[in-house]
């Protein structure tokens, strides 16, 4: 995808997403929902790629949805299985990090709550403007922003349309790392080494219960856990990790 509205790379375990639009401050049209969907599929399709990292190219994220298309008549700005961006609807297997060196606003906000973990510099701000032009955040943000900030300051953003700081909401915990400007990347590169040293299938199996346990019962949530350790049972990966530990060496996965 390179010279494109997107471009996709690996490193590694680790697949790169970078939204590329930075003169639209990487807003969302048709082409960039199909581009995103695309990496998304080449990630879950790749057994060597265990984590991703989503970016924006540029001084801003992503500034939502682009109006000028929307303007245009016949904008979807999504796709049939990952909605808004190709992303904020679609299932996935595998973590993804949101990377923001600047701006994360309306639909680009959306994108960052569609991800696992987030790594923002201070120069980010996540919002949901959308009431400010007679719209609503129709792309996850109405329901995940009370999922990762108190419900005051959730309802505070939705019903003003105004930001909330990358420090702010670092303290609330919508953001794992803060840090520096310019160095969002870098510091999502290194969260994704830190979860890519882990075994694969674990990593996957434990996100899936965590996410498909959120509003269930301790019973049906045990019995998802318990199903887990049981297909990991199955795989070499679950036979590595204590001989590796026995041999007092760093394990070798394999992802099966």
């Amino acid at each position: 995808m390179s010279e494109s509205v997107v471009e996709f790379s690996v490193e590694g375990h680790v697949g790169l997403i970078t939204l590329n639009r930075p003169d639209a401050r990487n807003a969302v049209n048709d082409e960039v929902a199909i581009a995103v969907e695309a990496a998304i599929d080449q990630i879950e399709s790749d057994d060597d790629i265990w984590v991703s990292i989503i970016t924006g190219n540029g001084p801003v994220f992503c500034a939502g949805a682009d109006l000028k298309a929307v303007a245009s008549g016949g904008a979807r700005l999504g796709t049939k299985r990952g909605g808004f961006a190709g992303l904020v609807s679609r299932e996935r297997t595998k973590p993804l990090i949101a990377a923001c060196d600047g701006p994360a606003l309306a639909g680009g906000t959306e994108i960052v709550l569609a991800c696992e973990l987030v790594v923002a510099s201070t120069a980010a701000r996540f919002g949901v403007p959308e009431v400010k032009r007679s719209l609503v955040a129709a792309a996850g943000g109405l329901f995940r922003l009370p999922q990762v900030l108190p419900r005051n300051v959730a309802t505070e953003l939705i019903l003003t349309g105004d930001p909330i700081s990358a420090e702010r909401a670092a303290e609330f915990g919508m953001v794992n790392v803060l840090c520096e400007p310019g160095e969002a990347l870098t510091h999502a590169r290194t969260l994704a080494d830190r979860i890519a040293v882990n075994a694969p299938l674990a990593v996957r199996e434990s996100l899936a219960v965590m996410k498909g346990a959120i509003g269930e019962d301790d019973e049906t949530a045990m019995a998802r856990s318990n199903d887990a350790i049981r297909r990991l049972a199955a795989t070499e990966d679950y036979a590595e990790g204590p001989k590796a530990f026995i041999e007092k060496r760093a394990p070798v996965w394999r992802g099966r």
